[in-house]
């Protein structure tokens, strides 16, 4: 508020008690009087000086106002009809914190100074990365809803684009940038890391370079691209790099691994992944490196002597009457092609740990009921099913042929038969699992241990699926592909760090659901009134030192709640 001296056509000094504040329905400028005052020149006959007198009443109100002890005045037009766009979100503002910690407004403002670009680079990163946290979708609808955030917006569309052609190039960069703020402000821990592969399916007619047809996780036909990740020993998303959708998934360990290590200085680092890494390239590199690994391996798909040692009840050691363990040396001769196209033949020492659950068989069997049900409906309508929509109950069906392009089954349905051997043979192996690593003198429950961990980056990319919706993506140029990626990568890594200032406490679901629903709306003048607040935000407030609980705020509070995010 400020004294507003208005001068009347008689030429007289009318005071009054005005306030400016923004109409963001109309994005424009806005002043109303809040008090009447009176004529300076019969004020100054009761006052020695009216204008410093009011001003000091006027000082005193702000201080008021700012501190919340003024009440405020609030007229309903009942005529008014309801705006769509006044809407806000403040839940960002926890988004904001962990973006600025991670200091990413600097890495964009140093790569600005070299770019012959008229738009701002961190700007459109903040729009991009919230938006893929809180509105996950197309880039255009993040930039047609950007008015959304209380942010600077002075963009185009075009820019948008153009900036994802500018971040492609600095996605290495960046990602050693994060690994370096969250190594200085949380410290990493590398001696366990974890490494996963999964892809994402483009509904596309045509393949390019990138997006090739493969083995898909979700056994679609589409053209897809392979995202291998690494994570840290605490579930902190650590490097990823893109791959060809027709990339075998065991090629691309060694690749990520060579370069996080030249990369990011990672020293002793055991690697733990699943059996599909499991190759004798694999196994040799990172048995001859610092660390070594941690495998599954496959026992179905196993040797003779493999499953005759795991059906072995010799060696089991039982904890109670559910499980059971055992373990044994031995040397297993590898032989490979390396990358210069000489052939390597070596022996590697391994310890192989043998376990065995019975929760772990009751859940096979629970899960394998419904792919043998599934295999009995398509023997009995073969019609209603073909490659695609089969996979998985096909292996239980025995000579079940299809058409090469139309996946359509060709057996005919009087020829179509329930494999029973084939379902004995693999109960036999319900709950086993086996383990082999290079770490040949670590104790068995710290293998078992280990390797259990692998759980979470598989959650990890469930995340990215789910909560990020990293697909569809709707870009088709491969550098706007790799962005796009890219700002999933660092959403990713905002959400788990947001996970990790509140002690794991929630789900990234609940805490992404809880920040979209934090929002106000422009009420009267300058003053907001927020409809929402939950246990979950009074967590993450305490952890961001942001009040997300307050029903009534002024523009300029929520500015500058907002700016203290930034000066961390």
């Amino acid at each position: 508020m400020y004294l507003k001296k208005a001068k009347t056509p008689n030429g007289r000094i009318y005071l009054s008690i005005a306030e400016g504040y923004y109409n963001p329905t109309k994005k424009m400028t806005k002043t109303v009087n809040v008090q009447k005052i009176g004529y300076l020149d019969i004020l100054e006959k009761e006052y020695e000086d009216p204008i410093a007198h009011f001003q000091a009443v006027i000082d005193k109100m702000n201080a008021e106002k700012r501190e919340g002890k003024k009440p405020i005045t609030i007229t309903l037009d009942l005529s008014e009809r309801v705006d769509g766009g006044a809407r806000k979100n403040f839940g960002y503002a926890a988004l904001s914190s962990v973006y600025h910690e991670l200091e990413l407004d600097q890495f964009f403002a140093n790569r600005q100074q070299s770019l012959n670009v008229k738009f701002n680079l961190d700007i459109i990163a903040r729009l991009l990365i919230f938006s893929r946290l809180l509105a996950p979708g197309s880039k255009k609808n993040a930039f047609e809803n950007r008015d959304w955030y209380f942010e600077r917006n002075d963009m185009t569309l075009d820019d948008v684009y153009r900036f994802l052609t500018v971040a492609n190039k600095y996605r290495d960069a960046l990602q050693v940038w994060i690994h370096e703020r969250i190594t200085a402000s949380y410290g990493r821990d590398t001696t366990i890391t974890y490494y996963d592969v999964t892809n994402y399916y483009f509904e596309i007619d045509e393949q390019d370079a990138l997006r090739r047809k493969g083995v898909s996780k979700e056994h679609r036909p589409d053209p897809i691209v392979q995202m291998g990740l690494f994570m840290d020993n605490s579930g902190l998303p650590m490097a990823y790099q893109l791959f060809a959708g027709n990339t075998n998934d065991c090629l691309t360990l060694l690749p990520v691994m060579k370069k996080i290590r030249r990369q990011f200085g990672i020293g002793k680092a055991v690697v733990v992944s699943d059996k599909g890494m499991n190759t004798a390239k694999n196994a040799y590199y990172l048995a001859n490196s610092r660390g070594g690994y941690v495998f599954s391996q496959s026992v179905r798909g196993g040797s003779k002597e493999l499953k005759a040692y795991v059906l072995n009840e010799k060696g089991y050691e039982w904890t109670g009457d559910d499980f059971k363990k055992k373990s044994r040396q031995f040397t297993r001769d590898v032989e490979f092609v390396d990358d210069d196209g000489g052939t390597v033949i070596a022996k590697i020492s391994e310890k192989q740990v043998i376990f065995y659950s019975r929760d772990y068989d009751k859940k096979a069997k629970a899960d394998r009921e419904l792919t043998i049900q599934k295999a009995k409906a398509l023997i009995k309508d073969p019609g209603k099913f073909n490659k695609q929509n089969s996979y998985g109950a096909a292996k239980y069906i025995k000579q079940i042929e299809y058409d090469k392009d139309t996946g359509e089954i060709l057996t005919p349905k009087s020829e179509l038969l329930f494999d029973d051997a084939k379902l004995r043979e693999e109960e036999f192996y319900d709950g086993y699992y086996a383990i082999v690593t290079s770490r040949y003198d670590a104790p068995d429950d710290w293998v078992i241990d280990t390797y259990r961990g692998l759980w979470r980056i598989e959650e990890t990319f469930k995340v990215t699926k789910r909560d990020l919706e990293a697909r569809p993506v709707y870009v088709s140029r491969e550098d706007h592909i790799q962005a796009h990626f890219l700002t999933c990568f660092i959403a990713l890594v905002i959400i788990r760090l947001l996970q990790k200032k509140i002690g794991g406490q929630y789900s990234s679901e609940k805490i992404l659901d809880s920040l979209t629903k934090s929002c106000c709306v422009n009420f009267q003048d300058n003053h907001y009134v927020f409809d929402y607040n939950d246990e979950v935000l009074d967590a993450i407030g305490e952890a961001v030192g942001v009040d997300f609980g307050q029903k009534f705020r002024t523009l300029s509070d929520i500015k500058k709640i907002i700016a203290n995010t930034k000066k961390l």
